[in-house]
């Protein structure tokens, strides 16, 4: 099953065999140890760094809670009125049903999968790519896809992949769907790679969008015996890319994930003049003032004291 579609899931494979998933995975760790296979996150692939590429229908079996949970925290990121794209792929589809509540979006895609899962947001415009249906991903290629994008911009795009990577950046199996992702990423002012923690650290054929161009990973937390994707996590973050994990509470890039439309930021007061009185709104002034003191370092806490003092 793995020779003729690329991947499987665990799922899957104890339905085939109907036997049960413990006894799969048993099964799966040997066959890892001859060679014959490679262990992901819920399922296997083909040996060696450079896989094949997977249908759909393998795809949408694996890691299934892992690209919901991505899909949550990419919503985040978007806010109401913005012009975006949104790549082909099934974390992106996922990604796509979420951005149905967002009003006032234009989202531009070449994925059929998720045009028709915006189709009855009735306020969100959907722009789609010219080109030729490939119909192992529900994808639009070719020259007529990245001819229609040419002379586009909008703030970011949304990308998936079959791998991920420190050294060469996101990449897929596919020259044509590479080829078309790569003009989507000329078209966006941000890039935003998705991409669940089996990827990283597998790198594929052809390269999409080199790890400088970048801004920011969505994925989930690996587990903890999971070395390799943590190592790839922190040598991304090394490298600049802004690191989002879904259901941690912190970031290894050191960046906290914003909640839309309830971002804050405090700026403390400016001290008065010598010899200036304080104005009708000094009382109030004074007592955020003694709040932002008792958290500041202490060159702020002096400020406050001799405000105090005046």
């Amino acid at each position: 099953m793995v020779r003729a579609n690329g991947a499987v899931s665990l799922r899957e494979l104890a339905r085939v065999v109907q036997t049960s998933e413990v006894t799969v995975r048993r099964d799966v760790r040997a066959l890892e140890a001859e060679g014959l296979l490679d262990r992901r996150h819920g399922g296997a692939v083909l040996p060696g760094g450079f896989t094949r590429e997977s249908g759909f229908p393998q795809k949408s079996h694996l890691a299934t809670a892992e690209k919901t949970a991505i899909a949550d925290l990419a919503a985040n990121f978007v806010e109401e009125g913005e012009a975006i794209v949104v790549g082909a792929g099934t974390t992106t589809q996922e990604l796509a049903r979420r951005l149905a509540r967002i009003p006032g979006l234009t989202v531009v895609t070449n994925s059929l999968l998720v045009a028709q899962a915006l189709a009855h947001a009735n306020r969100v415009e959907v722009v789609m790519t010219g080109g030729t249906l490939r119909g192992s991903n529900y994808a639009l290629v070719g020259s007529g896809a990245e001819q229609s994008l040419q002379g586009l911009r909008v703030s970011r795009a949304f990308l998936s992949g079959s791998g991920l990577t420190a050294e060469r950046g996101l990449s897929t199996s596919n020259m044509l769907s590479a080829s078309v992702d790569r003009a989507l990423v000329q078209a966006a002012a941000e890039v935003v790679v998705l991409a669940d923690h089996t990827k990283l650290g597998t790198d594929t054929m052809f390269q999409t969008v080199p790890t400088d161009v970048i801004t920011r990973l969505i994925t989930d937390e690996p587990p903890a015996h999971d070395d390799r994707a943590g190592t790839e996590l922190q040598a991304l973050a090394d490298q600049g890319v802004q690191i989002a994990v879904a259901g941690a509470s912190g970031n290894p890039g050191g960046e906290a994930v914003p909640a839309r439309r309830q971002q804050r930021r405090d700026v403390p007061l400016p001290a008065p003049r010598r010899g200036q009185l304080p104005g009708p709104g000094a009382a109030a002034g004074l007592r955020a003032a003694a709040v932002l003191g008792e958290q500041a370092p202490g060159t702020e806490r002096a400020r406050v004291a001799d405000m105090r003092r005046r």
